[in-house]
């Protein structure tokens, strides 16, 4: 096998993709035989980072990725070389965790790729060790929900689904898969801001075009029913544990694409909603606090309490993720509705199915209209990586 290999940006568009494809099967092979690839890319447009370069690894996993990213560039006439770099870190080495940690992780240093190759190896070992699934099977769009009933939807909506190969795994997940990973996986993640931030801080290696969070809140208003549905205009970050690596003054929104696609999909269903500021907690008994509780509420102006949907948007702010909420109103403590048994089960039979409906029909309608991933302009910064997914229009020189 060559050493190098190197992308020709005046092919014809299918003869380009013809080469994008065998630089990905190269990749793979470099990787296989023991090495991580080294990208260098070129880009004659830009005048303050021409060259950028980053090292790749386990390049099967999000080969629909690569695939896109560097197909993008070549077409607009980036110069594309891969070379075999140094060999693979073992995963048992005393080195990994100095290689992997990101605590003084430099933002502002541009690059190709997001991961150094050993965080994007933990992380896709790890999300295979919780969800029993291969990280080849993931596609492109990822529902996140802490209810093994919604899985079971899931696999009732799409009974070729592929599932763990192992039983007992932590995170359950199942994959409609589609040609280019264009289907949609659903993960049951468990509960909690802890379990919405581990899973999601392995899945970003993977660059899905995007997460969406589907699962059951505290309606906290006077005009909400159980039963009726919560799309977050933005969070109160009341978890706390991304503070440190995401100050709390960030302000943190969802993707607007998606919660239109939402928002249409329940108008269109004639099914009851409100938008508003989602309260994430880590204390899953949250009323035995009430007072501190309802002055947070209050102030904050939310609509309802969750214990996932800021962790999940924070981290896809972190890691450039587009993402959104889809919450459905369980219960109405602060009204004298608190979720009992018997009416639980009567409330969970009655949504799961048109809650994952509603879900997977807005990421229908993003997929029509979104063909090449979901805009994540307003997301990103202009030092963020090269690989870093769709955007609406190329506004500046580092665009991509």
């Amino acid at each position: 096998m060559n050493d190098d290999f190197q992308i020709n940006p005046e092919l014809s568009e299918d003869a380009l993709r013809g080469q994008i494809e065998a630089a990905c099967a190269w990749m793979e092979h470099v990787y296989d035989d023991g090495h991580y690839s080294k990208l260098t890319v070129y880009r004659h447009w830009s005048k303050h980072n021409p060259e950028l370069s980053g090292k790749i690894a386990r390049p099967r996993a999000y080969r629909w990725y690569l695939r896109r990213e560097l197909f993008k560039l070549a077409k607009r006439g980036a110069e594309i070389r891969i070379k075999r770099s140094r060999k693979r870190v073992d995963l048992n080495s005393p080195a990994l965790l100095e290689l992997v940690d990101e605590t003084d992780f430099d933002l502002t240093r541009k690059k190709v790729f997001l991961f150094g190759p050993e965080r994007s190896e933990l992380s896709i070992k790890r999300l295979e060790h919780y969800t029993g699934t291969v990280a080849e099977d993931f596609q492109r769009y990822v529902l996140l929900t802490n209810y093994q009933m919604h899985l079971e939807a899931f696999a009732s909506q799409f009974p070729d689904c592929v599932g763990p190969s192992r039983s007992g795994v932590q995170m359950p997940t199942l994959h409609h898969k589609d040609d280019d990973n264009r289907g949609i996986s659903i993960v049951n993640i468990g509960v909690g801001p802890s379990n919405a931030k581990n899973l999601t801080d392995h899945l970003a290696v993977l660059r899905p075009d995007a997460m969406l969070m589907v699962g059951h809140c505290a309606g906290v208003r006077n005009h909400q029913e159980i039963g009726d549905f919560v799309l977050a205009s933005g969070y109160m970050r009341a978890d706390h544990l991304l503070d440190e690596a995401l100050p709390a003054a960030v302000p943190i929104a969802p993707s607007f694409l998606l919660n239109r696609s939402l928002a249409a999909v329940l108008d269109g269903d004639q099914l009851p909603y409100r938008i508003g500021i989602v309260y994430t907690t880590a204390d899953r008994n949250w009323e035995l606090s009430l007072k501190r509780t309802r002055e947070h509420l209050q102030v904050s102006r939310s609509i309802a309490v969750d214990m996932e949907s800021a962790t999940v948007a924070a981290n896809g702010f972190r890691y450039r993720i587009p993402n959104a909420t889809l919450l459905c109103v369980s219960d109405k403590p602060l009204h004298g509705q608190p979720k009992l048994p018997s009416e639980a089960a009567t409330f969970y039979e009655d949504t799961k199915r048109k809650h994952l409906c509603v879900a997977t029909s807005a990421i229908e309608m993003i997929k029509r209209d979104y063909p090449d991933g979901l805009p994540n302009s307003d997301i990103r910064s202009p030092a963020d990586s090269l690989l870093e997914g769709s955007e609406r229009h190329c506004r500046s020189d580092e665009s991509i």
